[in-house]
């Protein structure tokens, strides 16, 4: 028999990647269902707090699965809660309790509400692509359940529960930060922020910005401070290395570092300022070794006023093709006025079948000894 204000059995279930949690108040058979991603110990704890609240108080005892989030250990049968939970119960000030391993009567009233949700909420309704309103109807569908005649009890749960509240202990007046606690990092210059000696990339819009940092068992997420929208997530990587994502940047890293060109005189920027063409131009003539690149790019621009910007850019463009990097190139390019010829590249090979012809043996090519004439 359950005592009034005694007892809170909780389990997790899972159908089709989305986890259930579930809750009954023991004497009451008052219940408790919620959706989740994950069974992480956040998301546990973070549903019984919210449990506790739906009650209206804490029970003396939380009994629990031996589930991996909430337990750090066994040792002779006995399982050590961690750390996290041991600090959790304190705040609220009940005392945590596991069920026997292979054990199913002692958690046999949860494992039914597991599988009552399954196939009364879950089934009829899936599937669930929106957590938020998937927690919404969970909550409906407790309201309903919660004010039906339960059949092992013949009494309603939510009238149970006005009974038992009384005997239930205090909430506290905050709910408590379990879990990692947050962290603050600025995004450098190559849009990546530094963790415990590794190094993860960010979207390069945050450079220069400084975002939230969570890490919850082997993951880290990086959070935008105030709104908590997820910019990035990482599995932990090793001091020393790094986790790269390629969308951060915009698509996949170049094989080859591209070295821009930084125009600083005014002639740089004007002859840069016609395009990429010009940069071709001026990458190509340098490492043509023109050492007078300055003056050229000044008599370029000189015949850019004379002949106007879009011959110069033709000009240029056949000079790039042609591997012609001299100022003179490019005004004998103009001065063609596009007369030049544009050499086109090589066809297919020319196959010609010869015709057959009647040969003669060498003997008939002998000169003999004597002179005489060949045969």
């Amino acid at each position: 028999m359950w005592a009034p204000g005694e007892t809170l059995i909780i389990d997790w279930g899972v159908l089709g990647g989305v986890h259930v949690f579930c809750a009954v108040l023991a004497w009451s058979r008052f219940r408790f269902v919620r959706f989740a991603a994950d069974e992480k110990a956040s998301t546990t704890l973070g549903f019984l707090a919210e449990c506790f609240e739906e009650l209206g108080g804490v029970p003396k005892v939380v009994l629990a699965d031996r589930m991996g989030c909430l337990k750090a250990g066994v040792v002779a049968n006995v399982v050590v809660p961690t750390p996290d939970y041991v600090r959790f119960a304190t705040h609220y000030r009940f005392r945590p309790d596991f069920c026997e391993a292979a054990d199913p009567e002692s958690k046999g009233m949860v494992e039914n509400l597991v599988g009552y949700a399954k196939h009364d909420l879950m089934v009829p309704r899936a599937p669930f692509t929106d957590l938020v309103a998937a927690n919404e109807a969970a909550a409906v569908w407790c309201a309903e359940v919660n004010a039906a005649t339960h059949s092992e009890i013949s009494a309603i749960p939510r009238e149970r529960l006005a009974t038992e509240r009384g005997l239930l202990a205090e909430l506290p007046s905050l709910r408590p930060e379990f879990g990692a606690r947050p962290t603050t990092r600025k995004v450098d210059k190559l849009s990546c922020i530094r963790f415990a000696s590794g190094r993860y990339s960010v979207p390069n819009r945050l450079i220069g910005k400084t975002v939230t940092i969570l890490v919850d068992d082997r993951t880290l997420r990086v959070l935008e401070p105030l709104s908590g929208q997820v910019f990035a997530e990482h599995t932990l990587v090793a001091p020393g290395e790094t986790s790269i994502v390629d969308d951060h940047y915009g698509g996949p890293r170049p094989d080859k570092p591209r070295r821009a060109a930084r125009p600083k005189t005014a002639a740089e920027k004007a002859f840069l300022g016609l395009g990429p063409v010009a940069e071709a131009f001026l990458t190509g003539a340098a490492a043509a070794g023109v050492t007078k690149l300055t003056s050229e790019i000044s008599e370029i621009l000189i015949l850019q006023a004379a002949h106007g910007t879009e011959p110069l850019l033709a000009a240029l463009e056949r000079a790039v093709t042609f591997g012609r990097w001299r100022a003179a190139d490019v005004r004998s390019i103009l001065a063609a006025a596009g007369a030049a010829p544009t050499p086109r590249p090589a066809g297919d090979a020319l196959v010609l079948t010869l015709p057959r012809v009647p040969t003669r043996s060498l003997d008939a090519y002998r000169i003999d000894q004597e002179g005489g004439d060949p045969a």
